[in-house]
């Protein structure tokens, strides 16, 4: 939901970061494999206990994220960094509610297990839309320059940040908290559901 607004404020600085970043040598994809790096670190953190401290890593981690568009947009992008970074996206997403569930199996179980499966969902959602929007040539930069295209939802790489470090610095808080997530990335996947209801519908043969 703030997505859009966020990118106005922080592509700026990414931008020069990552020019020189480029020049130093960094690659786009070196760049996105740093971030998941750091992610894991995060998860890793937290499950042996320390949840205040992995917010280290794990706004490291979303920094890089940021920086391997911009390198990408001062060398040469390619789908597969796009891919690469999707990918790195979802596993950083995954990590961080199963470090919370190792954390305290007792408290966290129920809970945890719920937000994977609307993360799951919701996930499906948004690649399912990129791949009809790519189908039918339609483009979007709301979020920035993409290598597919962003449906924008309820929930977006802003709430989802803001919502890891909230549990980071108060982990009693988790279970409460995974479960409204949960039922909020459920909403965004039927919005979003319900958008291509109505935009594909009548644009090709069904599956």
């Amino acid at each position: 939901m703030f997505d859009a607004a966020a990118r106005r404020l922080i592509d700026p600085p990414l931008n020069r970061a990552g020019a020189r970043l480029a020049a130093a040598g960094w690659t786009a994809n070196g760049v996105t494999l740093l971030g998941l790096a750091l992610g894991v670190l995060s998860a890793l953190v937290i499950a042996l206990g320390a949840p205040l401290l992995a917010l280290i890593p794990l706004l490291a981690s979303r920094i890089a994220d940021g920086l391997d568009g911009a390198v990408a947009r001062a060398t040469k992008g390619s789908d597969f960094g796009g891919y690469l970074d999707i990918a790195a996206d979802f596993m950083f997403y995954g990590a961080v509610p199963f470090a919370f569930v190792v954390l305290d199996p007792a408290q966290n179980t129920l809970a945890g297990a719920f937000l994977l499966f609307a993360f799951y969902v919701n996930g499906t959602s948004f690649l399912g839309y990129a791949i009809l929007a790519e189908k039918h040539g339609l483009e979007t930069r709301a979020q920035g320059i993409k290598s597919l295209y962003y449906s924008n939802g309820i929930l977006e790489g802003t709430e989802t940040i803001v919502f890891f470090v909230v549990i980071c610095m108060f982990p009693a808080a988790f279970p409460a908290l995974a479960w409204m997530f949960g039922m909020l990335c459920f909403l965004t996947a039927g919005l979003r559901i319900y958008g291509a209801s109505r935009i594909f519908v009548d644009k090709g043969p069904s599956a």
